[in-house]
């Protein structure tokens, strides 16, 4: 929790000096990628009530999605990006799993087409590529997969239902 609260001070110090960009050199956090907006990156205990937050608002509530669905084994196992705005209030999650799948790639609703977006995706393929892996797999839902093709993810096989919600299987070598 000490890390949380020295990730948000330190992101409100470089807000208020207007760095757009810093490194942060430690493992629970990405970039600050936005001056509206930063990413943390770290292990489902270290951000679960915030990711839930945002995993809930989307695909349960919105998405209709059911609760048993959503939440996993995987959660356990993943890296986490929780995008967080200047009060330190989530906004956006996504999720890496060991072996290459991206998902749960989720940004609450007033904060879509801002950027949250692109920069939770890019911080999971990043995380992929540091560790060495050759590619990787989503599961878009259909009227996103133009957003997965804009960072050069292609689609694969035929579409299919998950969570009653039409998908299909995306991949981006690395």
């Amino acid at each position: 929790m000490t890390g949380s609260i020295l990730m948000l001070a330190l992101s409100a110090l470089v807000l208020e000096l207007g760095i757009d960009k810093a490194s942060r050199g430690t493992s629970n956090a990405s970039r600050s990628m936005s001056p509206t907006f930063h990413l943390l990156t770290g292990a489902w205990p270290e951000h679960e009530a915030a990711l839930r937050h945002v995993r809930h608002a989307v695909f349960v509530v919105e998405q209709a999605v059911p609760v048993d669905l959503e939440w996993d084994e995987y959660d356990a196992v993943s890296l986490h990006a929780l995008a967080i705005d200047v009060d330190g209030m989530p906004i956006g999650s996504a999720r890496l799993l060991p072996d290459g799948h991206i998902g749960r790639v989720a940004v609450l609703a007033p904060w879509r087409r801002r950027g949250v977006g692109s920069a939770l995706l890019r911080t999971m393929i990043d995380a992929a590529r540091a560790r060495g892996d050759r590619n990787v797999v989503l599961n878009a839902q259909v009227w996103a997969m133009p957003f997965y093709a804009h960072h050069g993810f292609a689609a694969e096989g035929d579409a299919f239902d998950e969570a009653g919600i039409a998908h299909r299987t995306m991949r981006l070598a690395l």
